[in-house]
């Protein structure tokens, strides 16, 4: 790893929420995978393409899940303000370049209105990558989940089975899925007309997805593959110029 920060270097800013995750997984979860991903993949490729970790944001916008009193969450515009000063900050240190890497997907549309701004205010060049891309962003889900599996469910789920198994209790892991709203060809999750919503618009359980059949196997699958893709992205983030 190169000694010091220089124009070459990519800043990487894990973002992550601190959320309820339906009664089987921690508060923590969309940190603690922003944070293994980011870790992982710097520690893969941060020597060949001058990558730099920072300190993960834990507090975000995830005011979908304020119903449950477990949740801290700041707002929109608590949350640009903080990127703001964190991007200023990395301007500041010589790097043209500033990834977010984000492990929550409340933040997604947030974060990039503040990609846009920062490459504005401060001339970074600045990207938005994410660990596991939600199907309500594109995404994939099992077809056990009917393509609606956005929060806790099976993927997710196995992912903390691997990273922490400590913090998953499966005794209590409960199926939730939306299947009135997967018949919608628009108004759906990955459909293309969105909706607001809260977690518990869909049950009390805040549980949208299937977790029954979760396995640390699965999860170890997914962790490397995004790994993978994640050091793919850094490559291109590394050379990247507006196409010219």
């Amino acid at each position: 790893m190169p000694n010091r920060v220089s124009d070459r270097s990519t800043l990487v800013l894990p973002l992550g929420a601190i959320e309820q995750h339906g009664p089987h997984l921690p508060y923590s979860t969309d940190l603690l995978v922003a944070e293994a991903a980011a870790q992982a993949a710097v520690e893969r490729a941060g020597d060949d393409l001058d990558l730099w970790l920072l300190p993960a944001l834990a507090y975000t916008k995830s005011n979908e899940h304020a119903w449950d009193t477990g949740t801290f969450w700041i707002s929109a515009t608590t949350m640009l303000s903080v990127l703001d000063d964190i991007g200023r900050c990395a301007a500041q240190t010589g790097a043209k370049r500033l990834a977010l890497l984000n492990g929550h997907g409340g933040n997604t549309a947030l974060l990039g209105v503040a990609c846009r701004e920062l490459r504005l205010k401060y001339g970074l060049k600045t990207f938005l990558l994410h660990p596991m891309v939600p199907p309500d962003h594109g995404g994939a889900s099992t077809a056990n989940e009917l393509g609606m599996g956005i929060h806790a469910g099976i993927d997710e789920t196995s992912m903390v089975m691997h990273l922490r198994p400590d913090l998953v209790d499966m005794s209590v892991a409960v199926r939730n899925v939306p299947e009135g709203l997967a018949q919608n060809k628009h108004v759906r999750f990955g459909g293309s007309v969105s909706f607001g919503w809260l977690s518990n618009d869909f049950g009390p359980s805040g549980v949208i997805g299937d977790p029954s059949g979760s396995n640390p196997e699965l999860g170890k699958r997914l962790f490397d593959g995004c790994v993978t893709t994640l050091c793919e992205a850094f490559s291109e983030i590394e050379k990247f110029d507006f196409g010219r």
